[in-house]
């Protein structure tokens, strides 16, 4: 987490985060975007998160030799409008939990904060909440975070993106 956005809209429902080196997040991005365009011209439809996870981690895993040093991170919802969430390592190697994943400099952190304010169902409005709390308490504790962040709430209607302020040192 820092100063400049590391999520990327992928479609109206789905986005992908990018932790890691900076070179490298723009260079996987650039190949997310190419393929997922190439997807939908295609198929005639946007990529689901499941679909755009396997991409990412076989796009990962294709480099394993010599890795691009990202951690991706995709959220989103599936055609029933059910949530899906997807971490992955450098390799490719994902982690679907079904209720949150973390990744990042502050990552160890962020799974106490989150394991202590998540719960199942919160509202959008709650939602935000829970993770502005989490990533500020996260944040507050580790010297390599900070400069605030950006969270995306993702509904079947429409993506709200909100910014969170936090200490500036």
């Amino acid at each position: 987490i820092n100063a400049e956005y590391m999520g990327h809209k992928i479609s109206d429902k789905v986005y992908v985060g990018l932790a890691g080196l900076a070179t490298d997040n723009q260079t996987v991005y650039e190949r997310i975007k190419f393929r997922s365009s190439l997807y939908k011209l295609r198929e005639e439809r946007d990529l689901s998160p499941k679909a755009l996870a396997s991409m990412i981690s076989h796009m990962l895993y294709e480099r394993r030799f010599g890795p691009w040093f990202t951690e991706p991170i995709i959220a989103g919802l599936d055609e029933s409008n059910n949530p899906y969430v997807c971490a992955m390592d450098l390799l490719g190697a994902d982690c679907i939990p079904g209720n949150f994943v973390v990744t990042g400099t502050c990552s160890e952190s962020l799974y106490g904060c989150c394991e202590s304010f998540w719960r199942p169902d919160l509202e959008p409005d709650e939602l935000f909440e829970t993770i502005s709390q989490a990533l500020l308490s996260a944040l507050d504790r580790d010297c390599l975070a900070g400069w605030g962040a950006t969270v995306v709430i993702i509904t079947k209607d429409k993506s709200v993106t909100r910014e969170i302020k936090c200490r500036q040192d």
